[in-house]
């Protein structure tokens, strides 16, 4: 670009003489030779005297002005398609290397993104393995507790539980026993009332089943029925209700205080419920206790829960370890 201003410079002071030297010219015709010839011959072209006046120069000054102008504009014009070209090529070349960068991240996997599809299948198993996991210790937690509710748990005995003690009733013969009268003998008691319709008979019938098998492995054993309702229980009512059951069942009442004393000791609940004139029922612990021969101290519990079998069993199986 600097070249090009240098050139037109030299150009426009070299037309400046021209110029200056052609009107020279034009005047010295109408000067006589002698004094032309002069002024020519002291002329100097490249001398800064001659000063460009107008008229005919600056016609031919203009002309070549926009010669001078087109030749630049043609030579800028040749140039710029050059960086015109050069330009595309660089963004033609930019947006070929953004593309192909582009291609190049299209075509592989993102990596490090928040969730991939091998993250998500894991967590998936891992969810589904969870439910199952607490689906089956679920069902495993409900069984435990139908079975405990179903089954009496046999664990090791720690001490002795306070159930049992001194008492004094009447027997089915009216004579006055207390607990002294049992002392040395294997006892099976169970609480109830004769007027019950139909869980102590049902008792009392498994008690009478369980005693025959036990004396078949040939021990002998006690059954007792002790009433929680004294207001009807008479001697001569309960005499009547242990017949009905077994030869060696003995039947035992008293006195108010006398059932509430024994009741008391055994840990045995009994309560009246709604009474209409003289028709009642009572509601009382449904447990058959084993007592042992020594102080008839408290052995072991049989809930209602025990068939004849399970009952004569344990009643055979704790007699033989209280033996040895």
């Amino acid at each position: 670009m600097a070249t090009i201003i240098s050139r037109s410079a030299k150009r426009l002071h070299y037309a400046n003489l021209c110029f200056s030297f052609h009107r020279m010219r034009l005047h010295s015709l109408s000067l006589s030779p002698s004094t032309s010839s002069s002024v020519l011959a002291g002329a100097n072209l490249h001398d800064r005297a001659f000063p460009l006046h107008s008229g005919l120069g600056m016609n031919f000054l203009a002309t070549y002005m926009r010669r001078l102008y087109s030749t630049t504009s043609t030579t800028a014009d040749s140039q710029s398609p050059a960086s015109e070209k050069s330009g595309e090529s660089n963004s033609s070349e930019g947006d070929k290397s953004g593309k192909s960068n582009e291609g190049q991240d299209a075509g592989k996997p993102v990596r490090g993104g928040p969730v991939s599809w091998l993250s998500f299948l894991l967590l998936v198993a891992t969810g589904a393995g969870l439910v199952f996991y607490y689906d089956r210790e679920k069902k495993r937690h409900i069984e435990e507790i139908n079975k405990a509710s179903t089954e009496v748990k046999q664990g090791p005995s720690v001490g002795k539980a306070a159930i049992g003690g001194p008492f004094k009733l009447v027997n089915h013969d009216g004579k006055q026993v207390t607990e002294k009268d049992f002392f040395g003998k294997w006892t099976l008691i169970y609480f109830g009332f004769t007027h019950c319709p139909d869980i102590c008979p049902d008792e009392l019938q498994k008690l009478a089943a369980a005693v025959d098998k036990i004396k078949k492995a040939g021990i002998k054993i006690v059954p007792i029925f002790i009433s929680v309702d004294p207001e009807r229980d008479t001697v001569e009512q309960v005499r009547e209700y242990v017949k009905e059951f077994h030869p060696d069942l003995v039947g035992l009442t008293g006195t108010s205080d006398e059932i509430r004393n024994v009741a008391r000791a055994y840990r045995v609940y009994y309560m009246k419920t709604e009474e209409e004139d003289s028709d009642y029922l009572v509601d009382h612990s449904i447990v058959m206790y084993l007592m042992g021969p020594e102080k008839m101290e408290f052995v072991k519990f049989f809930g209602k829960n025990n068939d004849v079998d399970s009952l004569a069993d344990g009643v055979i199986k704790e007699i033989k370890q209280y033996k040895k």
